[in-house]
This record gives structure tokens, C-alpha cells and sequence, in this order.
């Protein structure tokens, strides 16, 4: 690294990470530990988007709640060829995304010139994370929205009813240097998520939404400044989950997803990354007619001012939906809560802004495709309705 980055990388870290000494971002030497990031495993199941429509994708695999691996699904987007280092490096030069936050909660950001350097260079343990959710806002930055579309399986996406503004961040775009990742974490509000990958690879480790917290989640013994780290999982907990004596029942998912792969993560899955090299992506959680009864009593639990204006939406735009929430029970137990587990996590989400943040009743115009998906709905849903009123 020249010596500009490391003179932000050292107020960078001390702002993000201020519980480490200068020293300890290398003290377990995990840049020479090839082990950690190598997986012999790959067990998700792997389908191909050119053979399986939308529908035949929600019934197979977003209605049983079941992990998948999409090929073929992102071949025409543009960000396949646009985001590679140096053309990001060139564009996006002298822009500031975020890597990390304060003992505040207040976003640390650096120039991509500098993260690059960084990142192809560091030999950091569990290094700085490029985690940007409010590109869609920056002047400059809101490009790389042009850059990718959502993918039709996808596409339905309820939150956008309550507008840009009011609803949860839900976008990430990323890049992760090698060894950064994820801590163990379940995304919030029982939202699903996909992550679809422009280049490097990514190690995953799923769990059933039943497996208990305390199964998962690394403690202070071990490691006492880094227990939310997605390697310090890899290195704590990983080891335990392939031991005989682990429970069949809470068996782990491993995988490794490639360049161009797309992974569905259905709502209440327990998941935890560690990217193998540097890598390129970007992901989003959304809220489907599928999800909706889980997501609707989360939100009501915990944005009651959000939920207001949700029902308000549904029921001019979907009411088919406005009228399945008067069967759900709010107190029904919907399983663990979502849970945030690093600053870099994907479920920072769960940090997003309070109900109060924003009274205003702008409402964001859906895509063509987005109104096709908010007025159809989901086809059984509509069904099961229907014949429940009748009864």
C-alpha cells in the first residue's frame, strides 16, 4: 500500500474497529492460514434460470423455504462486464463508500482509490468491508443501479409500497478482499434475500431457522474483540458443526458460489459468508406475497408506525393482502429475530432508521415489472384467499 492509504486506513480502522489496537488487526495471522478460506465442501443444490420460469421457481423453492444456488440468471447484466477492479477503480476513483461504522453508528467511508489499494494488499484478519446501502442516492454513485436489474424471480417486492424513504434499507452493493465477511446473522424482519455474485468466490454455511442461537453465535471466549467476524466463526464455531456430536437436526448447508451465481436465502435461515478472494456483488432482501405473513408480524412487532402505512398502501394496491392481515396473529411465534452481527453484515439492515424517521406519503412508482408483480400478486395466495372467505 502507498503511503496515502495507509495513513486512512490507520484513522479508518481506529473509527471502525475502536476496540483494536493497531497491532491486533494481524495478531492471529489469518493471511497465512490458506485453510480458513478453502472449502471442500458444496453442498447447495444448483439449477439453471434458463430452464425454470418464475412460477416454477416460487412453488420449488421460495414457498418450501429452500436455499438454492441460480446459474444463467444475471448473464445480460451490464455489471458483468462494467465491475472489475480497475473499471470501478477508474470510475469510481475518487467516490467514498462506506466501510464500516462508528462507536456512534455513523458510517466511515474511504475513496474507492484507497479501499482498492487496501484491499488487494492488506493482511489484515478480518479486514475493512465495503458494505454500501445508499448508492441509490448518490449523484455519482446511483449509476451502478443501471448496472443491474432485480431478477425476475425476485421482482415482487412489497416494500416499495411504503416508498424509498420509509422502508428498511434493503440493497447492498459490496466488495469484500479476501478473509472479510459476514457474521453468523438471520436478515431482519423475516425478510428473504438474494446475492448475486460478479466475481470471486464466497463460502456460505446455512442452518435451519430452528438451530438455536447459542449453537451459532461465538461467544467472547472465543475471541474476546472479534466474536461478530465472519472468520472468527469459520474458526470457532465451524470446526463444531462438522463434529459427530452435532445435531443432525441443525445440520450445516455449505457452499461455494461462483462468479454469476445467484443465492436465494429464504427468510429465517441462519447464514454466515467469508469471501476466498476479493470478490464483487450485490445483494438485496425483499418482502413477496410468499413471505408476507412472517414480515407483516415483524414489522407490526417493531415499526408500528411503518405498518400504518403499509396497510394504507396494501389496501388500495393489494388487498388481497390488506385482508389476509386481519387472520394473522400478530403474538404467533414467527421464530428468531433478526440479528446484527457485524458492522459489515448484510443484516445491518436491522440498524436501518426508526418508524420516525420519515412522515412523508411519497410513494415510490414501481417498475413495469414491479406492478405487474404488486397488482397480480401471488396467484395461490389470491386462491387460498378466496376460498377461506368463502368458507
Amino acid at each position: 500500500m502507498n503511503s496515502r492509504t495507509l495513513k486512512r486506513i490507520s484513522s479508518v480502522r481506529l473509527k471502525a474497529r475502536s476496540e483494536l489496537k493497531p497491532e491486533e488487526w494481524q495478531q492471529h495471522n489469518y493471511y497465512y492460514d490458506r485453510h480458513v478460506i478453502s472449502c471442500s465442501k458444496d453442498q447447495l443444490e444448483r439449477i439453471d434460470a434458463r430452464n425454470m420460469t418464475r412460477e416454477e421457481f416460487i412453488e420449488k423453492y421460495e414457498r418450501p423455504g429452500k436455499p438454492v444456488i441460480i446459474q444463467h440468471l444475471i448473464d445480460d447484466w451490464p455489471a458483468c462486464e462494467k465491475w472489475t477492479i480497475e473499471k470501478l477503480g477508474r470510475k469510481y476513483r475518487n467516490q467514498r463508500f462506506k466501510v464500516g461504522e462508528d462507536d456512534d453508528g455513523k458510517s466511515v467511508k474511504m475513496k474507492m482509490k484507497y479501499f482498492l489499494d487496501y484491499a488487494l494488499n492488506n493482511h489484515d484478519d478480518s479486514p475493512l468491508y465495503l458494505f454500501e446501502s445508499s448508492f441509490g442516492e448518490h449523484p455519482k454513485k446511483k449509476r451502478l443501479i443501471d448496472d443491474y436489474d432485480v431478477p425476475d424471480y425476485f421482482a415482487e417486492d412489497l416494500f416499495h409500497l411504503v416508498g424509498e424513504h420509509r422502508r428498511p434499507p434493503y440493497r447492498w452493493w459490496c466488495i469484500g478482499p479476501q478473509r472479510s465477511g459476514t457474521g453468523i446473522h438471520i436478515d431482519p424482519l423475516g425478510t428473504s434475500a438474494w446475492n448475486a455474485l460478479i466475481s470471486g468466490h464466497k463460502r456460505w454455511c446455512i442452518f435451519p431457522p430452528s438451530t438455536p442461537r447459542e449453537l451459532l453465535k461465538p461467544t467472547s471466549s472465543d475471541s474476546p474483540k472479534n466474536k461478530d467476524e465472519g472468520i472468527t466463526w469459520f474458526k470457532a464455531i465451524y470446526p463444531r458443526t462438522q463434529l459427530s456430536s452435532w445435531p443432525k437436526e441443525y445440520a450445516c448447508i455449505e457452499a461455494v458460489q461462483h462468479p454469476g451465481e445467484v443465492i436465494f436465502v429464504p427468510g429465517g435461515y441462519w447464514h454466515v459468508v467469508l469471501n476466498m478472494d476479493l470478490t464483487v456483488a450485490v445483494t438485496q432482501n425483499f418482502c413477496s406475497s410468499v413471505n408476507f405473513p412472517i414480515v407483516w408480524t415483524r414489522v407490526v412487532r417493531s415499526r408500528p408506525k411503518m405498518s400504518k402505512k403499509f396497510i394504507e398502501r396494501l389496501k388500495r394496491r393489494r388487498p388481497d393482502l390488506a385482508r389476509l392481515t386481519e387472520k394473522i396473529d400478530i403474538n404467533a411465534n414467527t421464530g428468531p429475530r433478526s440479528d446484527t452481527s457485524s458492522s459489515s453484515s448484510s443484516s445491518s439492515s436491522a440498524d436501518s432508521s426508526p418508524d420516525s424517521a420519515d412522515d412523508s406519503d411519497t410513494e415510490l412508482k414501481p417498475t413495469a415489472c414491479h406492478q405487474r408483480s404488486f397488482e397480480q400478486g401471488d396467484e395461490s395466495v389470491v386462491k387460498k384467499l378466496r376460498v377461506s372467505e368463502q368458507q
